[in-house]
């Protein structure tokens, strides 16, 4: 925990570090996010989907499931699973059991796409990221980046009712 807590107001340093990140990891995303679309056709929605299926026991997951596995709002991906189904990536079946639930189910297409997206996606992971940084570099970012998720974790649970 930082000794920072109960700090209201933010120095000069603060912030400016505070910006940097933001904006920096934006920037990243974006080069990502279109490198990702152009060369194979899918959306980064598409593929953190797509791999939570390809990763996932039976290669389906309940919808509500997957929602929490990729940290979206239901009701966001109800819609864009929709889209999935109609290009082919993805179907939706009730669930074995629970008639009110429903699964997400990775098809041949949706395997073949995902695929087709990583080796490209990697690259540019490679080029855009990994290559920046030196092998300390990039073990004090997972560090950070870990410190960042359990705080953002503890926080999550303490708000808990």
């Amino acid at each position: 925990m930082s000794q920072r807590t109960g700090r209201s107001a933010l120095t000069r340093a603060e912030l400016d570090s505070w910006r940097v990140f933001i904006e920096t990891t934006e920037v990243l995303r974006n080069k990502l996010a279109g490198r990702l679309q152009s060369d194979s056709g899918i959306s980064t929605g598409d593929y953190q989907v797509l791999l939570a299926l390809s990763e996932a026991e039976g290669r389906r997951l309940r919808s509500s499931q997957l929602a929490d596995e990729i940290g979206w709002e239901r009701s966001r991906l109800s819609h864009h699973l929709g889209r999935m189904e109609q290009r082919g990536l993805i179907r939706r079946e009730a669930t074995a059991g629970d008639n009110r639930g429903t699964d997400a189910a990775l098809t041949t297409e949706g395997r073949d796409a995902l695929r087709r997206a990583s080796v490209p996606h990697f690259h540019a992971i490679r080029e855009l990221f990994l290559d920046a940084l030196t092998p300390e570099q990039l073990a004090a970012a997972r560090d950070i980046a870990e410190t960042l998720r359990s705080h953002l974790t503890a926080i999550e649970n303490a708000e808990e009712p």
